[in-house]
């Protein structure tokens, strides 16, 4: 059986996940849920999309006693747009448990809100390695309580040095725990950290069916470096490129790339990790909400991109290594869609795409492409437009709010109005690009919940 209401979940957890619409399990929720409800140690191998977080939240949550003040759950990520998201996923499904504290920990944001946040205990903490480890050595979090630790793609937090930072969280929290590892490959360093960490896990392996048409198609294409961005362009005028994530290896080549797509009239934008935390974010909403076209990023900025719906994954230039292309791929054909990944090889990168083939196990699908002579700049322009509003959660705005007033003195449909994203001081809102010059002269001219806010476009 793999109905949720098959296991022994609180009443409040199982209303969460029926208003979720979650009906049945995925194999990974079946497979590690019961062994995590009795408290087992659990190592387990699963893909992004597969359902792992919703596995451990639920878990997590079930075993969480709402009554005592104090940290009793930690999870730590490898990047905050993850943490984020996680977090997200988390309250959803304590949507129904009263009184539930979770606070988000992350490098790059002020130390200051975040030691007012720690005044009291909260429940749970969701967090990357470095800044809850800073938290723990001045006393501001307090891990004598944890029961659950869960290290989530541990695989990529290893990658990004994190290794010497979890063994001194280890050290600082509980000694008794379960602790809960999630990783899309099992290197000898993950088999490493779980020996050091678990006690007699239970160790479960999800394998992508092989009696289904695979939901990612793969294609190679060989390419000249010169002709690389033409290439490209090519590419990304197709309907699929409407909503695309191009990765480059190098910080200066994301910048390079977006330049030039934008100067070709596409609706691009850049993520690496030298941009500020608000930039960051911002760029994130604009991809997620519709407003830009084509996301160009580096592997690590991208961890963590909860995009459901994205049709085409390109990589400008080949993953260093097997482990980083799978994760490439694995951003598209996810929640039963399917996908299409590219990858652009110059003569120089064949070593790297034949220890990919080698990996793989089976022989790369490389298809030809003629590309056209460049043509003047025509515009391949998103369908949304991101408003920007200078209030947030702290100012009590809600989204109902924000579309109250825009589809009430602004005179919008709610189909114009796309997603809605309310962070702690800002909230974003898509707007049909035709409607959005309209819908921010209105707004500027009204009120939103009664108060005259700032309101700008976000470019």
């Amino acid at each position: 059986m793999t109905a949720f209401n098959t296991l022994p979940l609180k009443p409040a957890l199982l209303t969460s996940v029926e208003t979720l619409g979650y009906s049945e399990m995925t194999p990974i929720q079946a497979q590690s849920l019961p062994a995590m409800l009795e408290g087992r140690d659990v190592i387990a191998q699963a893909q992004t999309g597969s359902g792992k977080t919703a596995a451990f939240g639920l878990s997590l949550l079930q075993s969480l006693g709402v009554e005592t003040i104090r940290l009793q759950a930690l999870v730590l990520c490898p990047t905050r747009e993850l943490a984020d998201q996680v977090s997200k996923a988390i309250r959803k499904l304590a949507a129904n448990i009263p009184n539930v504290k979770l606070l988000t920990l992350c490098g790059g944001m002020p130390l200051g809100p975040q030691l007012a946040s720690l005044t009291h205990d909260p429940h749970i903490v969701v967090g990357t390695p470095g800044r809850v480890q800073e938290h723990l050595k001045r006393g501001s979090l307090h891990g004598g309580g944890i029961k659950v630790l869960v290290l989530d793609e541990a695989d990529r937090m290893l990658d990004m040095g994190f290794s010497e930072a979890i063994d001194d969280i280890v050290g600082r929290i509980a000694k008794h725990h379960q602790t809960l590892l999630f990783s899309a490959t099992y290197p000898d360093e993950i088999r490493e950290v779980s020996r050091r960490l678990q006690r007699n896990p239970v160790e479960i392996t999800v394998e992508a069916p092989t009696d289904t048409k695979p939901a990612i198609e793969q294609q190679f294409i060989d390419v000249d470096p010169n002709r690389k961005l033409d290439a490209l362009a090519q590419l990304l005028t197709g309907e699929r490129g409407q909503h695309a994530l191009v990765f480059c290896n190098m910080r200066r080549d994301v910048d390079a790339v977006a330049e030039e797509l934008d100067r070709r009239g596409f609706s691009a934008l850049a993520l690496h990790g030298d941009m500020e935390q608000r930039d960051r974010d911002e760029v994130l909403v604009q991809f997620a909400n519709r407003s830009c076209s084509v996301l160009i990023a580096t592997d690590v900025a991208a961890r963590g991109l909860d995009i459901t719906a994205l049709p085409l994954v390109i990589s400008y230039d080949v993953a260093h290594d097997p482990d980083t292309h799978t994760h490439r791929i694995g951003r598209t054909g996810r929640a039963g869609q399917t996908g299409l990944a590219i990858t652009l090889c110059t003569p120089r990168e064949q070593p790297k795409a034949e220890n990919i083939e080698q990996v793989l196990g089976r022989p790369l699908a490389w298809h030809p492409l003629k590309i056209s002579p460049p043509r003047g700049k025509t515009l391949n322009l998103a369908p949304m437009k991101t408003l920007v509003i200078d209030a947030g959660r702290q100012d009590k705005l809600r989204p109902g709010d924000i579309l109250g007033a825009l589809t009430g003195d602004a005179g919008l449909k709610a189909d114009d109005v796309g997603k809605i994203d309310v962070f702690a001081t800002r909230a974003y809102v898509a707007i049909t690009r035709s409607l959005a010059n309209r819908a921010l002269e209105r707004l500027r001219a009204g009120k939103i919940k009664g108060r005259n806010l700032r309101v700008r476009s976000l470019h």
